[in-house]
């Protein structure tokens, strides 16, 4: 009863004063830079232009795009920066043998230089057989010809990232990273792919595959997902963010605590639906975590 008629005396003092109690500040909002994935909103009955357009219209920063011709990628990133959006990443491919050696499309060097000032990552998935990770040295081929790939793409202000993905040789974010420590330069480093680190059931680890990964973390990608789920499930692994049991707000803390400012972005692949009814409801769930 005394706290009550304390709490009443206080609301009283603060009307006549003419006061109101301070209220609490709202959560604090992400930051990074949110983006659209491709697989989210190239969907049939809208033009390319109409794509780019819903991702502005629904407040994204970018756009990650897939492997196409130099100028052809250059034109896309052109298109975006008149909507005020920026092509954050673009996919393109490799391959290793079991012997060692890598390669990649003979014209990866002149899209690297049509990146120049536009601030997009490349992202690398590395496909193959491929020797062991743990074999690898700083002399091994694989290493010395990923160094000089970015070496290259650093002259054009362009970060490359391992891009895990289930089924290749890079599969494991934390083969990733360690691949990325072999290069080591500052321009190179690691994407976090969350449906594809669930995959391989290293869901548990996340948190400490994130630390080991700190300073060659460069990109990120999220989608809602269900906790406790392995192996290519993707209609379980591949949500809209507003679905899916895994503690999405846990895991931004985690990237919070490392210091991450780099871009999130969405992965919407094999998600049923018009491009609107995926994209609108994951920006409405991105806006409701807290960082």
């Amino acid at each position: 009863m005394r706290y009550m008629n304390s709490v009443l005396s206080l609301m009283v003092t603060a009307l006549l004063s003419g006061t109101t109690p301070a209220a609490e500040p709202p959560p604090t909002r992400i930051s990074n830079p949110f983006y659209a994935m491709d697989t989210a909103f190239q969907r049939p009955g809208l033009s390319s232009d109409q794509q780019l357009d819903l991702v502005h219209e629904l407040g994204f920063a970018g756009i990650a795009w897939h492997e196409e011709s130099p100028e052809e990628a250059s034109t896309i990133a052109q298109r975006c920066e008149k909507r005020g959006l920026k092509m954050l990443a673009i996919y393109c491919a490799a391959q290793v043998t079991a012997a060692g050696d890598i390669t990649w499309s003979p014209t990866l060097p002149r899209l690297i230089e049509a990146l120049k000032g536009h601030e997009t990552i490349l992202w690398l998935h590395i496909g193959g057989p491929g020797p062991a990770i743990s074999d690898q040295l700083a002399e091994k081929p694989v290493v010395q010809k990923l160094r000089a790939l970015a070496d290259q793409a650093r002259l054009s202000d362009v970060k490359v990232a391992i891009y895990p993905h289930l089924g290749e040789w890079t599969a494991r974010f934390g083969d990733a990273t360690k691949l990325a420590d072999l290069v080591d330069r500052p321009n190179f480093g690691v994407s976090f792919n969350l449906c594809h680190c669930l995959a391989t059931g290293d869901e548990r680890n996340i948190p400490k595959l994130l630390g080991a990964a700190k300073k060659r973390l460069i990109i990120v990608q999220i989608n809602g997902a269900d906790s406790g789920v392995s192996g290519g499930q993707w209609k379980r692994l591949i949500q809209t963010l507003d679905k899916g049991t895994f503690d999405m707000a846990a895991l931004l803390r985690k990237l919070k605590e490392l210091g991450f400012a780099g871009p999130i972005g969405f992965q919407g692949y094999g998600i049923p639906g018009d491009a609107r009814s995926i994209l609108a409801p994951t920006m409405t769930a991105w806006r409701k975590l807290p960082n």
